[in-house]
């Protein structure tokens, strides 16, 4: 019992370290992507961290069976390369024993990632949708911010303001540049600049918004060019458009685990196999993991990290292409994804056995060669 909590302690401390690391890299990347939208007003600052709390299971789903397996391989790596793991060998840690072990941890973990993959992660999606589609509803007016140019319509569009109403009914010092671009073959046919004191939003009855500039001037032209036209005006209306929001977030994956089980189509055929996969994959690579713990003192504690990343990858980029070929009907669902699980459960039993293996195989030739001798 000493053994057992001292190795699982050993793999739970090393998880979450793991873990915890390969989360922030994984968010800050995300959450840069999500700044960058907000400083062009695609999105409002204000839901940035609300969105990040929401994504948080469907990274943790994602992240904990590398955690786990990268734990495994780490912690009983320095195990071996101080040697206690030998000393544990003399007293009868077999590998199938050490898996024994390894396997109390990985069932928490599983049941874990079970949790996200079928409540957490789907809900969270769910509701980043619906922040989504109601950042689609604001227009450009809503998203302004005093005192920054922000870009709209992929950078044909910029639109300065240096003051704003903290209701956002008002604003002044209004500047907006935007090019033309011909109808047929979209290319660029000049720009429009607009100047203004003040301006105001304004909805009409079918719905669209425009912002009414007062006491302004337009001009007209070709950058570099001096045929300038300038335009003063009292009163000028400006359609404001709608920002258009990346969510990278498809449609199935918000979808409520309850309503994919029994379900005709291959997408959500394959959205609940891969839900199944994530907490099969913890089992899977712990049993890989154990035995490609197993180094010699003399070689290091890493020298069986890069072929073990290698093999993990392996496995999850067969997942994904298994998924891709059952949801265009090219693998049939009952052979689905479980084929890729079969693959790696006979490799992992073919290391986990490996010695033992072996030293049948040398005992038989020795004793064969005595029978002859």
């Amino acid at each position: 019992m000493i053994v057992f909590r001292y190795l699982s302690r050993e793999v739970m401390l090393t998880l979450s370290a793991v873990s915890a690391v390969l989360l922030v890299i994984i968010m800050s990347g995300r959450f840069i992507k999500y700044l960058a939208q907000a400083a062009q007003g695609l999105l409002d600052p204000g839901v940035l961290f609300l969105i990040m709390a929401f994504r948080l299971p469907g990274f943790l789903q994602l992240i904990l069976p590398l955690g786990l397996f990268l734990g495994i391989l780490l912690a009983y790596g320095r195990l071996y390369l101080d040697s206690e793991m030998t000393v544990l060998s003399a007293t009868g840690m077999s590998q199938q024993r050490l898996f024994g072990y390894s396997m109390a941890p990985a069932l928490l973990v599983m049941l874990l990632v079970a949790w996200l993959s079928m409540g957490l992660a789907p809900q969270g999606l769910e509701r980043v949708t619906q922040v989504f589609n109601e950042q689609d509803a604001l227009t450009e007016f809503d998203t302004l911010v005093p005192g920054r140019f922000q870009s709209m319509r992929d950078g044909s569009r910029v639109t300065y303001t240096q003051e704003l109403a903290d209701d956002r009914s008002e604003l002044s010092g209004i500047f907006i540049s935007e090019k033309r671009l011909s109808e047929k073959d979209k290319e660029e046919r000049g720009i429009t600049v607009l100047v203004a004191e003040s301006g105001r939003q304004e909805i009409q009855p079918d719905g669209s918004r425009y912002l009414i500039l007062q006491n302004g001037y337009r001009y007209d032209g070709n950058p570099g060019q001096a045929d300038y036209r300038a335009i003063q005006y009292d009163t000028y209306g400006v359609l404001l458009p709608k920002p258009s929001v990346s969510g990278d977030v498809s449609e199935r994956e918000a979808i409520p685990t309850r309503e994919l089980i029994g379900s005709e189509d291959l997408r959500l055929q394959s959205e609940w196999q891969w839900r199944l996969s994530l907490p099969l994959l913890v089992l899977v690579v712990t049993l890989l993991a154990v035995p490609l713990s197993r180094v010699n003192p003399r070689q290091g504690r890493f020298l069986k990290l890069l072929p073990a990343i290698l093999l993990y990858m392996a496995y999850l980029a067969l997942l994904i292409a298994a998924r891709g070929a059952m949801e265009k009907g090219s693998i049939p669902p009952a052979l689905g994804l479980w084929w890729v699980h079969g693959i790696f459960i006979v490799i992992g039993l073919v290391l986990l056995y490996w010695e033992t293996l072996r030293l049948k195989l040398a005992s038989r030739r020795y004793a064969k060669e005595v029978a002859r001798g």
